[in-house]
């Protein structure tokens, strides 16, 4: 702690996707409580971004898109657009970086690019070695461990007191006037008291359920009088459709919620049926109830919800975890008959009943 003990501008790197930003929460909120008089900023990717507002403890989000994120190749060669980044880096003057990455990436990248921009204290985890890149090089927690656990771990090592009631629990702060959108969005369209919510969107198609399933899903639970609503971005628009054409009566919220509305209407839900995705980690920081469909693209242990209620379902399979965008096996890992999500979902439903009943 005595190194950045009395910095007065921190920069948090995430350059991921929706749900690492959420699950950065909890260190977000350790770092507010330890250093309350600074000012804090994520770097995010334009996902990542997308949601970091809605982060309790932050004063400004940057948008990066980095060569070393770049999963599928396609952003174009530009030495002099990456050099102009890091000047505009320096000139913000960062007294400290905490880099925050997945078990799989390398923090070395961001924290060289931090080196270049005069940035004096710069943190982050790897096996490997990297000279003097990092200042503080902290030893990470083994491969499986949840991303909540790996974000706070940094922390601990690098001298910030991690301690407090709830501290794992993700938290999103939902601004009033999201709320008030989210229920006229509903309203207009009928929905009213309790609905289920359908996400069937992921970042992979390796990650997605099948939508006609979605369909056969949403259905089912309309013959139980349950109103259905699909959520998703404007790349989802089909997907959605496709689901109303299955069950219709369905509503179709795809395209059009930003995702602080998202979070509202999670919020109102009843429970959420979705791939592993940012809805899944959206539900869990607002508290509702799911029912996961979980590819074989990941290990479960290093991503799954523990704040709500949660069923997670996946067929194993030889080539888990596989971490492919495409799959070429038919998706085997999600063959899952849609009578098996509804008979969990009722389940997940009835104990919510209970809960509130006896509560």
């Amino acid at each position: 702690m005595d190194a950045f003990k009395g910095a007065a501008r921190i920069l948090l790197v995430r350059l991921d996707n929706i749900g690492d930003v959420v699950m950065l929460s909890p260190a977000v909120r350790v770092l507010r409580r330890a250093l309350p008089g600074a000012r804090i900023t994520l770097l995010a990717s334009p996902a990542g971004a997308a949601v970091a507002s809605l982060l309790p403890g932050l004063d400004e989000v940057l948008v990066r898109r980095a060569p070393w994120q770049d999963a599928r190749g396609d952003m174009a060669f530009d030495p002099q657009r990456e050099q102009a980044w890091v000047r505009d880096l320096a000139m913000r003057s960062f007294d400290a970086a905490f880099i925050f990455t997945s078990f799989s990436q390398s923090p070395f990248p961001a924290a060289y690019a931090c080196y270049l921009a005069g940035i004096p204290v710069r943190i982050g985890q790897s096996r490997e070695f990297g000279g003097a890149v990092l200042t503080h090089w902290v030893r990470p927690l083994a491969d499986s461990a949840h991303q909540v656990d790996r974000n706070l771990h940094l922390l601990k090592e690098a001298g910030v007191p991690v301690r407090g009631p709830g501290l794992k629990a993700l938290r999103l702060a939902v601004p009033t006037e999201a709320h008030a959108r989210a229920e006229g969005m509903l309203r207009e369209r009928g929905v009213r008291g309790d609905f289920v919510v359908v996400a069937p969107g992921a970042t992979c198609a390796a990650r997605r359920y099948p939508a006609e399933r979605y369909g056969s899903v949403a259905a089912a639970l309309q013959s139980l009088g349950r109103q259905v609503v699909v959520v998703g971005g404007p790349k989802d628009y089909a997907t959605g459709e496709a689901v109303v054409a299955a069950a219709p009566g369905t509503v179709s919220l795809c395209g059009h919620t930003d995702l602080a509305e998202l979070a509202a209407v999670l919020q109102r839900a009843r429970l959420l049926i979705a791939n592993d995705s940012g809805p899944m980690h959206i539900a869990d920081a607002v508290g509702c109830p799911m029912v996961v469909l979980y590819a074989g693209t990941e290990l479960e242990e290093q991503w799954r919800p523990r704040t709500a209620p949660a069923r997670i379902l996946r067929r194993p399979t030889a080539c888990a975890p596989c971490y492919r965008f495409d799959c070429p096996y038919g998706l085997e890992c999600l063959r899952i008959a849609p009578a098996e999500v509804v008979a969990q979902a009722r389940a997940l439903l009835g104990e919510a009943l209970r809960e509130v009943a006896g509560g």
